[in-house]
């Protein structure tokens, strides 16, 4: 297991977050431009696409947390109801040097757990039910550990902005999807004019969901790997949660509260994979992360 430095990951995902803006932009623009002279709109078409792409962006920045929560079906708790789990994370932030987030439960049997948000300030962390009820203090230490290292890290910024960015695609390709289907194009745009930009707009509604399965992928297994080994050092017990990984892995219990779009937030991939899922998993497998924490 290489060398974890923290300072070179927060640094490295920061410069990923604007590499990320740079790319959203570029594509949005290319989408537009394919959508705005099928339909003859002109550079009023591009602009108005392009605004509804930053606007997009912007609410998805700055509320993008709250609307992963909701689909997730967590609901925020207070120190009353959970004061092992509000004092855990509570010390754990305060040893990360982090303001404590906003913790939620999810009240589903399987166990699981995501962290989200768009920096330290702006945060939060989420459980299951099922977590809490399988978990001892130390395995729990681990999770909560690992989740707090991606905010520290800010690694819940740049899985924020490629959620973002693969909503934005997913809109935008449905638009030329349909439109082609529809055949509502711009009359005036025929010849071979027209017929380029049909071509290149029904392969960018091809490519568009496998660029933002890529992007996707993007939130990489390394990310989880120092995840991992963050909140090891955090804890000075990397066995707490080489063990909760051994249970997690070990539930057969798919998440039924999980909404699949924020699947790669958590720390163990909330439904059953088989092989073919397995390649493309943005999550090491389980055994793999429990062999790198055991060697730590």
């Amino acid at each position: 297991m290489e060398r974890v430095n923290i300072y070179d990951q927060i640094s490295g995902n920061k410069r990923m977050s604007y590499i990320l803006f740079i790319i959203f932009f570029i594509i949005a623009f290319i989408l537009s431009y394919i959508i705005s002279a099928y339909f003859g709109g002109g550079y009023i078409g591009i602009g108005a696409i392009l605004i509804f792409a930053v606007i997009w962006m912007l609410f998805s920045y700055y509320l993008g947390d709250k609307a992963i929560l909701a689909i997730n079906h967590a609901k925020e708790v207070r120190k009353q109801e959970y004061p092992h789990l509000y004092n855990t994370v509570e010390g754990l932030s305060i040893a990360a040097g982090i303001p404590m987030p906003k913790i939620y439960v999810i009240d589903d049997p399987s166990p699981n757990a995501f962290a989200t948000g768009r920096d330290p300030r702006h945060s939060s962390v989420a459980v299951t039910k099922g977590l809490l009820d399988i978990m001892n203090r130390q395995e729990l230490e681990g999770v909560l550990a690992h989740e707090l290292s991606h905010i520290k890290n800010y690694d819940i910024r740049y899985m924020t902005l490629v959620m973002v960015m693969i909503g934005l695609i997913g809109i935008l390709s449905n638009i030329l999807v349909r439109m082609f289907l529809h055949g509502r194009g711009n009359r005036r745009g025929g010849g071979k004019g027209g017929a380029v930009i049909i071509l290149i707009g029904i392969l960018f509604a091809i490519i568009a969901p496998i660029i933002a399965q890529m992007v996707r992928f993007a939130i990489s297994r390394k990310r989880e790997y120092l995840a991992d080994a963050s909140g090891a050092l955090l804890t000075r017990y990397p066995p707490g949660l080489a063990s909760a990984l051994r249970k997690i892995s070990a539930n057969k219990i798919p998440m039924t509260k999980a909404n699949p779009d924020s699947a790669p937030l958590y720390i163990a991939n909330p439904f059953r994979e088989g092989f073919f899922d397995n390649l493309f998993s943005t999550h090491p497998p389980a055994e793999k992360r429990i062999k790198a924490l055991e060697a730590m």
